[in-house]
């Protein structure tokens, strides 16, 4: 196996391999348009496409947030990956041979990324320690019992790798150090903990079941830990590291990810033994956040592999009032929400123990509540309806939520159920309902998505102005060359002649020098190829940008040269700007002298200028 660079050849396997619709197609809908494919972005929400695929070109550009590339640039954003970790992952899809490895001379290998490796191993050796020992030892027997008891068969435990932590203090770190691993890097990495006095480590996790935490690779990266007795905190996780990150974290995405992006549906629960007995009655697309506060890194995840969340919490207060929480997260990103009602104030998992598991998938999960039901419901809980003044309160309160729905014949059934439930004229609630939605346009004001920037609902700190600054002639005529050439190899070496590289935009110039590299290397004017060669974010997207504009008329060596003549004029364009204010600010000074030497400046540029468009008629 060699070190250094990926090869060449392996790349261009990569992207034979790998189709770009195909690709793509994994995870947004795609929908034929002209000889583009067109769907929602999967990297910001939006409600208007403008995502576009062109197979011919095999890339990818998003006219919202200018993401673009081909293929490998795709799973690199879809995945998070590094351009080698993507190459990586999909040769292995593809059968190409991986015949290389990271080089720390080409950067690619840093003391960081040994650090990770070596605590990846760490964490893949202590699951299977404590797993062990749960299974096969004394100290697991009451932990062992515990989990029949709650409805765990060996199939489940082996399956999420469940184990146990003793209750002592150095079970863990004497198993590591024996291993010959640093327990200071042990420490940073969230499996031990330093002692107070600084005089050596302890175990983190003690007298607890163990919940391995992995990452989308299915890489063990962390632990939580649950209290086999009465002791607080009843779930421990690991502490954040460069390997966890609970704010970002969904535990068994790993394992659901396939079923998740079959139905585009995910099943949100709060518990990692919920997600596991579920996973046991057949719900292959459930995710747990890790006991934190839902974030918006949660949604973000969860964004990338579905377009549908049912959200299954806790059926008591604290789990109605979290999922109350959780819901506009989901909307604001433009997910479908629905809500699975677990009765009786159960968990999903004591719902499964006490029902059995083809009750909760009939009457909980494939019978979740729309969000505005949900609504509805909760706000029962805040009234009491057997006074009138609860009444009255629900009824107005009601009217404000179903206000909210976007679809009229979905007002229209909403008010008709508190019509039928309480007496009262469905024309008055429509009224009030009319009422509200009239008060809500004056404060926004008219319009559509006021301010919003591409529809997205994540981007309120990024206001779009009200309308495009228009791109200059001279950036669109070098927009024009550059998707020439990157067509065609004669119009690279026409413009290479004429023009080198003076372009007036830094990235057009930086984009040309990139091409003129290619092709010298007697590369073919391939243009997924030639944006994978790039390996700069910027100028892949401008790549992609530029060859994602509309349909180009064909070129001349007339129209060629008429636009490199163009490109070289504006420098001097500028500086005749510049000097007729100069000119300007003379004259108003009164300096007759310094205006004179300025205007004399002004004619021998415009003499020069003209010079050229005589030299091109």
């Amino acid at each position: 196996m060699t070190v250094g660079r990926i090869p060449e050849e392996a790349i261009e396997a990569v992207l034979r391999h790998h189709d770009i619709v195909e690709t793509v197609g994994r995870h947004v809908h795609l929908t034929k348009n002209g000889k583009y494919m067109k769907g929602l972005c999967p990297f910001h929400s939006e409600k208007t496409p403008s995502f576009t695929v062109t197979p011919e070109k095999q890339i990818f550009y998003c006219y919202g947030c200018g993401k673009g590339g081909n293929a490998i640039h795709f799973v690199m954003e879809m995945e998070g990956y590094s351009f080698p970790e993507a190459v990586r992952v999909m040769a292995e899809e593809a059968h190409v041979p991986v015949t290389w490895e990271p080089s720390q001379q080409t950067g690619e290998q840093t003391a960081e990324q040994k650090d990770r490796q070596i605590l990846l191993e760490a964490h893949e050796y202590a699951a299977k320690f404590y797993h062990y020992l749960l299974l096969n030892t004394e100290f697991g027997r009451g932990a062992n019992q515990y989990l029949r008891d709650r409805g765990m068969s060996d199939k489940l435990i082996n399956q999420f790798m469940l184990g146990y932590a003793p209750d002592r203090w150095d079970t863990l770190v004497n198993f590591l150090q024996k291993r010959g691993y640093d327990l200071a890097l042990m420490e940073k990495g969230g499996l031990v903990s330093a002692k107070s006095d600084g005089s050596g480590y302890v175990d983190r996790f003690r007298d607890r079941i163990m919940f391995p935490i992995w990452d989308k690779d299915g890489k063990v990266i962390a632990f939580a830990g649950r209290v086999l007795g009465d002791a607080q905190p009843k779930y421990l996780n690991s502490s954040d590291s460069m390997l966890f990150h609970k704010s970002s974290t969904l535990y068994n995405l790993h394992q659901a990810r396939p079923s998740i992006r079959k139905s585009r549906t995910v099943v949100l629960f709060e518990g990692y033994m919920d997600v596991i007995k579920a996973w046991s009655a057949g719900v292959r697309n459930g995710v747990a956040s890790m006991g934190t506060a839902f974030t918006d890194d949660h949604v973000e995840r969860i964004r990338r592999n579905a377009d549908e969340v049912i959200v299954c919490y806790d059926g008591d207060d604290a789990g109605q009032a979290a999922a109350m929480k959780t819901i506009p997260m989901f909307e604001k990103a433009g997910l479908k929400v629905k809500v699975a009602a677990i009765p009786g104030r159960k968990d999903p998992d004591e719902y499964i123990s006490e029902y059995g598991p083809q009750s909760f998938l009939r009457e909980v999960i494939d019978s979740p509540l729309t969000v505005t039901k949900f609504r509805l419901l909760f706000l029962r809980k805040s009234h009491k309806l057997l006074e009138e003044e609860g009444r009255k309160n629900y009824v107005l309160e009601g009217v404000r939520i179903i206000a909210e729905l976007d679809s009229a014949t979905e007002r229209e059934f909403y008010l008709r159920e508190l019509s039928g439930e309480f007496g009262i004229s469905l024309d008055t609630l429509k009224q009030d309902c009319h009422d509200i939605l009239l008060s809500r346009q004056k404060v926004r004001g008219g319009g559509d998505n006021n301010d919003n920037s591409w529809n997205n609902g994540r981007n309120e700190s990024r206001r779009a102005p009200k309308s495009m600054p228009a791109v200059s002639v001279h950036h669109q005529i070098e927009r024009r060359l550059l998707y020439w050439m990157m067509h065609d190899t004669e119009a690279a070496e026409f413009v290479f002649d004429k023009l080198g590289d003076a372009f007036n935009v830094e990235d057009h110039a930086a984009l040309a020098a990139y091409l003129y590299a290619y092709y010298s290397q007697g590369n073919d004017p391939e243009v997924s190829r030639f944006v994978a060669s790039l390996r700069d974010e910027r100028l892949e997207r401008t790549a992609a940008s530029i060859l994602s504009m509309d349909i180009i008329p064909p070129y001349d060596n007339e129209v060629l040269e008429a636009y490199v003549t163009e490109v070289l004029k504006q420098p001097r364009l500028r500086e005749l700007d510049e000097r007729r204010e100069e000119w300007i600010r003379a004259e108003r000074s009164g300096d007759v002298v310094r205006a004179a030497v300025i205007a004399s400046e002004i004619i021998a540029l415009e003499r020069q200028l003209k010079g050229r468009q005589d030299d091109r008629v």
